[in-house]
């Protein structure tokens, strides 16, 4: 299904596709274009923004897998939560963060993984890293050799999601506080947000410095357990009225690429 819809279905896409789908890897790629007098196996445009290009996954999940084959057709699945928000991960995160804006939520459990799906670009001659996620920089460079960078992206459409400078936010204040320091923190917010109203993610560092009454919560320490309950972390502390988030930023090592990621992008302003 995947093969029809693109204009070309390079032999990287084939080692990557047997090694990670189904699976959280999303692959993009030149959209097949269509035939005169004939639009089947084609992407509409609004799917993918005006774009020539169109991100491709293979779920592993069953229900979704179920969905498909029952659909007999590719389905563009967007993200079930509004523009720059914070993402669900559970049916409850949905109806809280969506309403009655849809019909129908299909519920297959909390997602396992947690965070979104890396994002590979073949449209280059060499792949291009859009979006990282659990699938790490060095499994896929293991496959198809070395991987660029994508550049922040600018003005209009993206060619992956995610890549906003602001997304992935509660509707918390959130901060990122390096080693655990908080004073500095609550000294540039002391003008919007009340400070003893707080809730710390912990991971190596305590808070130094902070007000009293705070509540702490420890985060785990392997990269894959914290991207695990790190979105359902987030959604608790709205649900909790707190004034403000601050995180204990975690390492900058490979394997914390795709945290680092998600959690610059929700304290951006």
């Amino acid at each position: 299904m995947a093969q029809a819809l693109v204009a070309e279905w390079p032999e990287a896409a084939e080692r990557l596709a047997r090694q990670f789908w189904p699976g959280p890897l999303t692959l993009v790629l030149k959209k097949r274009l269509a035939i005169a007098g004939d639009a089947r196996d084609t992407i509409p445009d609004i799917v993918t923004a005006g774009l020539g290009t169109v991100g491709l996954r293979m779920p592993a999940h069953p229900m979704a897998l179920a969905v498909i084959r029952a659909a007999g057709v590719p389905l563009a699945a967007p993200s079930a939560n509004r523009f720059t928000e914070l993402s669900p991960t559970t049916a409850e995160h949905v109806r809280a963060g969506l309403g009655k804006d849809v019909d129908l939520i299909l519920d297959g459990g909390a997602c396992a993984i947690g965070i979104e799906s890396t994002v590979l670009s073949l449209v280059e001659r060499r792949p291009m890293l859009l979006r990282p996620g659990v699938i790490s920089r060095a499994q896929l460079e293991a496959i198809v050799g070395p991987i660029a960078g994508a550049e922040e992206a600018q003005a209009g459409a993206h060619p992956a999601p995610g890549m906003h400078p602001r997304h992935y936010s509660p509707r918390t204040n959130l901060y990122l506080a390096m080693k655990g320091n908080l004073p500095e923190i609550l000294r540039v917010a002391e003008d919007e947000i009340d400070q003893g109203k707080g809730i710390y993610f912990q991971h190596r560092h305590s808070p130094k410095g902070s007000p009293a009454g705070i509540t702490i919560r420890q985060m785990p320490q392997p990269a894959s357990d914290y991207a695990a309950v790190l979105y359902d972390a987030l959604h608790q502390a709205d649900q909790g009225n707190y004034s403000w988030i601050a995180i204990d930023l975690p390492p900058d090592e490979p394997e914390w690429e795709a945290v680092q990621d998600r959690l610059k992008r929700a304290a951006t302003k």
